[in-house]
């Protein structure tokens, strides 16, 4: 479990295609690798996947074909800036919202507005996953846990300030560009359960 608040950018340094899979090596800019650990879930771009080894320059993740299928791991290269987050200790402080690094799918950038004081985002998530989006609520992009300004019947907006823009991978990614989505688990879990009683 993460709360969308990244606390790093990795470099992509490395990758090898593995028929359906692809294995990942990525350098953190700020997490000490002697405080990572095999096994261990860190969330990438939004998507959890598992420490499987630890080298002299970062640490390696696999990334298996549901993986490549949903987000945009599959579009990684040499080079590629990835949001990082390790998962959620207990006693932490919860600041963002519950994210599980389940990827939904992508979203596609269709929007950018630039107010100075803010950067106003619209993107068009998957088919289907607009009904889990409310004004107000809670989305995570690319493990960036973000508060919805608006939404419509084909996208939603939201504002981010210059210290997200900074230290995330957002203000960087190009109009027309994909990122992960993941929405509030909740909503899901609440649909679940009305359509049960009906």
């Amino acid at each position: 479990m993460f709360t969308g608040l990244v606390e790093d950018i990795g470099t992509v340094v490395a990758l090898d295609r593995r028929s359906d899979a692809v294995v990942v090596e990525l350098t953190p800019a700020q997490i000490p690798l002697a405080e990572l650990s095999l096994g261990e879930s860190v969330c990438h771009d939004g998507a959890c996947l598992t420490v499987t080894a630890i080298t002299d320059r970062g640490y390696t993740v696999l990334a298996g074909a549901e993986t490549l299928a949903r987000t945009t791991l599959g579009q990684w290269q040499v080079g590629t800036r990835v949001n990082l987050e390790r998962s959620l200790r207990l006693g932490d402080r919860l600041g963002g919202h519950w994210v599980t690094g389940h990827i939904d799918g992508t979203a596609r950038l269709v929007d950018r507005q630039d107010h100075g004081a803010n950067l106003v985002l619209r993107y068009a998530p998957p088919p289907g996953f607009l009904r889990y989006v409310v004004v107000k609520g809670s989305v995570a992009v690319a493990g960036v846990s973000l508060t919805v300004n608006a939404v419509d019947d084909e996208a939603f907006s939201v504002a981010i300030i210059p210290h997200t823009a900074m230290f995330t991978t957002l203000g960087a990614v190009a109009l027309g560009g994909l990122v992960n989505f993941e929405v509030d688990l909740l909503a899901k879990h609440v649909e679940k359960l009305l359509q049960g009683r009906s």
